[in-house]
């Protein structure tokens, strides 16, 4: 079995007054997710508190039961069905108050298994994983402006500028049925992967994100480094950053 160290920071940045992301580990069952809410009033911090705690404990009491043995297909269907649960949960809350009506989240959640990683995710936060000296960038944004970059109808450049930058086409609590995109990603000792928030992502350049994990510090500096740089650059939006290195291969 691998052994996989952590680390987690989240940060309400510098002009948001509130923290609308959510993260969790759970170093014993090797479990990461992270959750950025949106909504009006409080309802983006209940959209995704609600996933996280739902996902932990429906998903998580399954993924103990099943074990570290458990294999990609029985994880994929066990994730999507916490998935649609912990949706239907955040839908029904929004239309039962009407303070929180419309609200929901992106996700992106990993689990670190014996043999690869399975990443899920809705809406645009992200995972990347660093190997060696490069940084891959393992989803694809559920957006407005990803659909638009693949189509054409925007260049890079000009996706950059673009106003539409944070409309998502997917999230949790929003309609009655949600896809999870999931993937399984093989992994070597000394890879890290990022799990973050569009709080990072749009205010860190991927090679500087890349530069970051790179240095020679435990992954807890790295993770402060990386929400500090997202301040220093603006800050404009709530930072979550989940940390995973792949240790050595522990003996059976």
């Amino acid at each position: 079995m691998p052994s996989w160290e952590f680390a987690a920071l989240t940060d309400t940045g510098r002009i948001r007054a509130n923290n609308e992301d959510a993260i969790a580990f759970d170093a014993s069952l090797g479990l990461a997710i992270l959750a950025d809410g949106m909504g009006g009033y409080n309802g983006g911090e209940v959209a995704s508190g609600m996933a996280i705690a739902l996902l932990q404990a429906s998903f998580g009491r399954w993924l103990a039961h099943a074990g570290p043995q458990a294999n990609g297909r029985s994880i994929r269907r066990a994730l999507q069905n916490g998935v649609d649960e912990a949706n239907l949960a955040i839908l029904e809350a929004g239309v039962a108050n009407s303070q929180l009506q419309g609200m929901g989240t992106t996700l992106v959640l990993a689990v670190f298994g014996s043999e690869r990683v399975v990443v899920g995710h809705i809406g645009d936060s992200r995972c990347y994983r660093l190997r060696g000296e490069t940084l891959e960038l393992l989803t694809r944004d559920h957006s407005l402006l990803q659909e638009q970059l693949d189509s054409g109808a925007l260049t890079p450049a000009q996706a950059a500028i673009s106003p539409h930058r944070n409309l998502v086409t997917r999230a949790l609590g929003i309609e009655r049925q949600v896809a999870l995109e999931m993937h399984e990603h093989e992994f070597v000792e000394g890879d890290v992967f990022l799990l973050c928030s569009d709080g990072l992502s749009e205010m860190v350049a991927s090679e500087h994100i890349c530069t970051i994990l790179l240095q020679k510090l435990g992954l807890s500096q790295k993770a402060t480094l990386l929400v500090s740089h997202a301040n220093d650059n603006g800050g404009r939006d709530n930072i979550s950053v989940v940390l995973a290195r792949a240790g050595k291969l522990a003996a059976t």
